[in-house]
């Protein structure tokens, strides 16, 4: 009792003083408040959106089902999830934060993975997307095409890695293990896709137009959490909080050698990604190799801005974000380890201006390449996307309320 009453009275001091805060820092609090819908605004709408429609599509067409039971033979005895979890992952990492979430609740909802089971995946299918390691952070924060390579091995590795040790997290009932024994047969792959069809009898209009309105609003969502992090993140630098708070961060910084001068980039990384990468790469008193660990551990722990967006997805089905919040810590950890044991066999030899000639060709995600073409495309474009989509809801939810 006394617990909880001590938490009511810390979420009501902490909300007065944002309140507080927003009335004494009105202009900075607007400016962060229109960089955060900027970042939603051009990037995170247009990026997220086709993934998140198409996916709501594969689900209810069966598609998913179809692919979980081929990918059962690959998932299961590595992350000990069923095989849909190989779609969630894959989707997850082309499209980024939080769509791993997102399609890790969908399948929860739909029963086809247990509570256990989800908590496993969500764990580790949450991911930054390949075009914000090399278009945002390499090239657009640290102007370093080879870097890019860097952080993104090391970024999927350390999932990898969590997902390795999350295979050891909970226990299913053994009726669950028999469940699972007798659905692994890949020739019930077709009468899955077909069930799974059958079961969802939407015409496709109707499955189309569900799936637009459920992408929309949880990208609404994940809208308000950027706008309300960036805020947050520089009321506090304001405040002196991130001051205080990296007085502490450099105690563990200097006994891992790393220059104090990061302590501010690294609290400003735990609210925001975006932000903390960016300060990051500004640091000129720390080298490259330590400003690139202090970058992954950022792009690993995900922030509390995405962490948040997480949670609100996961609260509506019984997974529980704890597993998650522990998961972040964890790929930290490893993406920061990752990043100093591959300094030197992958970005000091893709440094070199004679590379060897079974090496990634770096010039792929390079400037002038049609990846950082299509980066600074899709900020070009982005609103337009937006606003086209939102005004497309609008038209759905009109006439979903008339027909009402």
């Amino acid at each position: 009792m006394f617990r909880s009453k001590l938490k009511t009275v810390f979420l009501s001091v902490s909300v007065t003083i944002l309140a507080a805060s927003l009335i004494s820092f009105p202009q900075e609090s607007f400016d962060a408040s229109i960089r955060g819908l900027n970042m939603w605004w051009e990037i995170v709408f247009p990026s997220l959106l086709p993934f998140f429609i198409v996916s709501e599509m594969l689900i209810g067409f069966g598609v998913v089902k179809f692919i979980g039971v081929l990918l059962e033979p690959l998932m299961r005895p590595l992350f000990k999830v069923p095989g849909v979890g190989g779609f969630v992952w894959a989707m997850g990492m082309a499209s980024g934060f939080p769509a791993g979430a997102k399609f890790t609740a969908r399948l929860r909802q739909e029963g086809q993975l247990t509570q256990i089971e989800a908590e496993r995946l969500v764990s580790f299918t949450n991911s930054s997307n390949p075009l914000f390691i090399f278009g945002a952070v390499s090239i657009g924060f640290f102007h370093n095409t080879h870097l890019g390579i860097l952080l993104a091995l090391a970024h999927y590795l350390g999932n990898i890695c969590v997902g390795l040790i999350m295979r050891f997290y909970g226990n299913e009932t053994p009726e669950e293990e028999a469940k699972k024994r007798n659905s692994s047969k890949i020739r019930s792959a077709l009468s899955a896709l077909h069930q799974t069809r059958l079961k969802d009898n939407r015409p496709i209009g109707k499955l189309l137009g569900d799936a637009v309105n459920s992408s929309i609003q949880t990208l609404l969502m994940v809208g308000g959490f950027i706008i309300l992090f960036s805020v947050i993140n520089k009321l506090l630098y304001h405040l002196h909080i991130t001051a205080a708070l990296a007085k502490t961060v450099e105690l563990l910084l200097s006994s891992l050698s790393i220059p104090e001068m990061l302590s501010i980039p690294f609290i400003s990384g735990l609210f925001e990604i975006t932000l903390g990468s960016q300060l990051t790469s500004l640091v000129h008193e720390s080298t490259l190799l330590q400003k690139a660990m202090i970058t992954s551990f950022i792009l690993a722990f995900s922030g509390f801005s995405v962490q948040a967006q997480v949670a609100s997805i996961l609260a509506q089905t019984d997974i529980r974000f704890k597993p998650f919040f522990l998961a972040r810590i964890l790929q930290g950890v490893f993406a920061s380890l990752f990043a100093l044991v591959l300094w030197k066999p992958i970005y000091i030899r893709f440094s070199n201006n004679e590379q060897p000639s079974n090496a990634l060709p770096v010039g792929f995600f390079g400037e002038g390449t049609w990846t950082n073409h299509f980066y600074n495309r899709l900020i070009e474009i982005g609103p337009l996307i937006t606003i086209f989509s939102l005004l497309l809801y609008v038209l759905l939810l009109f006439f979903r309320l008339k027909k009402n």
